[in-house]
């Protein structure tokens, strides 16, 4: 075990996630995680079984005298989202995550941590090979490639599996059980501008937004955080309003789909007598954005600094629309559950803009937990993107997860919580996607429940986990193995 983890207990889940946490793991190159949890089963006698598209499978037998309960599935999903601090030097298909402890909380060191789903998929090794817990037959289901589409669970061979009661251990939120999650879906816009040498030289300056705390698209959506790309697209917006003359070169930002972009920034070539104006725009900007996200996103900082010249920039026409489009598309929550107080129903996020063989791509990530709402919001980025002239593609659609308050599994992990703190869990479906709505689509009737630890921060380098809430996880999930094997 990682010496920064090894006082901590239970020991033997810290034990595989200090492990695996060593395992560069991105979406889409798990090959060393899968290596990983197949040679565990193999140290205890048991052989993998994987599927076409690669997911693992470890049947794990009974402890002794369990052996006439049904199978049980434990559902765990091996890539991490894969994000840095722009001032941080990590190659995370090489590097292994740099971990530390801080009051009371596991974090990783400038990177996202990977305890999404780290902390499951260590949990259910440590089932495995623990000889003090309790089980019946066990069917470890770690599937790939979760984070950028689902893949894994979408593209999932039923015949690996015999059960037909399902734990997700891809939760997030300590003492709440999930019996229900949103449906997604991505749009890919592609902009195809026309490009020209600039009209001034010698005066380019890059915009920078960055400070932001970013987070899920999902869990962290309904707290209004900022998004860089809008930010950006709003000061931009107001040197075309302004009258100031620049030409754009580029605007980036985001790296992931489910991810609500941090930093982001745009390479402006202006007339060079503008630069108090921008100076000027730029501070005024500031100040409002700091008023809109009081107490949400206090680090903010907007700045202008000299850079090279680009080789290129966009027709103005072509800036117009860009910048118009990033202000169009919705972004942030569209609409509150009214059966599930607190709960976002619906919800989009202007992910990533970033430039790839002559075009613009743009990526938005849309949810919500009613299907004709969802339907409705695609609509609205497919016309958005359609009068600015640009291509759509939808891609990596996943359904939601319909709740069953009247699950088994519900009904035992429910007592089991209930009994454990002498208290009534929180029970609630989930704005993000878990993998369980493609399962249930797999195997119709798979009785399922979510629950995990409390991990905060995912999908950012804020990523961090409880160390006091990984310990209770850990006592429920053996608990509720017990009781459905007795």
């Amino acid at each position: 075990m990682s010496d920064v983890l090894s006082q901590l207990s239970p020991r033997s889940v810290w034990g595989h996630f200090a492990a695996l946490a060593a395992i560069p793991r991105p979406s889409g190159h798990e090959e060393r995680a899968v290596a990983f949890v197949t040679a565990v089963g193999e140290s205890i006698g048991v052989k993998p079984a994987r599927d076409a598209r690669g997911n693992v499978v470890l049947r794990v037998p009974a402890t002794k005298g369990r052996e006439g309960a049904k199978p049980l599935i434990l559902q765990t999903h091996l890539d991490m989202v894969c994000e840095k601090n722009r001032d941080v030097a990590h190659d995370f298909d090489r590097d292994p995550i740099r971990l530390r402890v801080d009051g009371g909380w596991v974090a990783a060191t400038g990177t996202t941590l990977g305890a999404d789903n780290g902390i499951g998929v260590a949990a259910a090794l440590a089932v495995a090979t623990d000889p003090e817990v309790k089980h019946g037959p066990l069917e470890l289901l770690f599937t790939l490639d979760e984070e950028t589409g689902l893949t894994g669970a979408k593209e999932l061979d039923p015949k690996l599996l015999s059960g037909r009661m399902l734990l997700n251990l891809d939760s997030e939120e300590d003492g709440v059980i999930f019996v229900g999650c949103a449906g997604g879906e991505d749009t890919l816009i592609d902009v195809k501008p026309a490009f020209r040498s600039a009209a001034f030289r010698g005066s380019a300056m890059r915009l920078e937004v960055s400070g932001l705390r970013g987070g899920h698209s999902g869990l962290n959506i309904v707290e209004n955080r900022g998004n860089a790309l809008k930010l950006v697209a709003r000061v931009l917006s107001t040197l075309v309003e302004e009258g100031v003359s620049f030409d754009l070169a580029s605007i980036t930002g985001g790296s992931k789909h489910n991810a609500i972009p941090r930093e982001a920034e745009a390479i402006v070539v202006p007339d060079p007598r503008a630069t108090p104006a921008m100076e000027s725009i730029a501070a005024k900007a500031l100040a409002a954005f700091q008023v809109e996200l009081h107490k949400i996103d206090d680090g903010l900082r907007v700045s202008w600094s000299p850079c090279p010249d680009p080789a290129r920039v966009l027709a103005i026409a072509d800036r117009d629309r860009l910048i118009q489009l990033l202000l169009a598309l919705p972004h942030g929550v569209l609409a509150m559950s009214p059966d599930i107080p607190g709960l976002v129903e619906t919800s989009s996020n202007l992910a990533v803009v970033k430039e790839e063989d002559g075009r613009i791509r743009v990526v938005t990530s849309s949810r919500s937990s009613v299907a004709p709402s969802l339907a409705y919001v695609l609509a609205q980025v497919r016309a958005v993107a359609a009068l600015a002239g640009a291509a759509v593609t939808l891609k990596d659609g996943y359904p939601g997860w319909k709740p069953n308050l009247e699950s088994k599994a519900l009904a035992v992990v429910r007592q089991v919580y209930k009994e454990r703190w002498n208290k009534e869990p929180h029970v609630t479906a989930i704005h993000a996607g878990l993998e369980c709505g493609l399962l249930g689509e797999k195997i119709p009737g798979l009785d399922m429940v979510s629950f995990g630890p409390q991990i905060e921060g995912a999908h950012s380098p804020d990523e961090r986990v409880n160390v006091e809430s990984v310990a209770k996880f850990w006592g429920a999930l053996t608990a509720v193995l017990d009781r459905l094997s007795a």
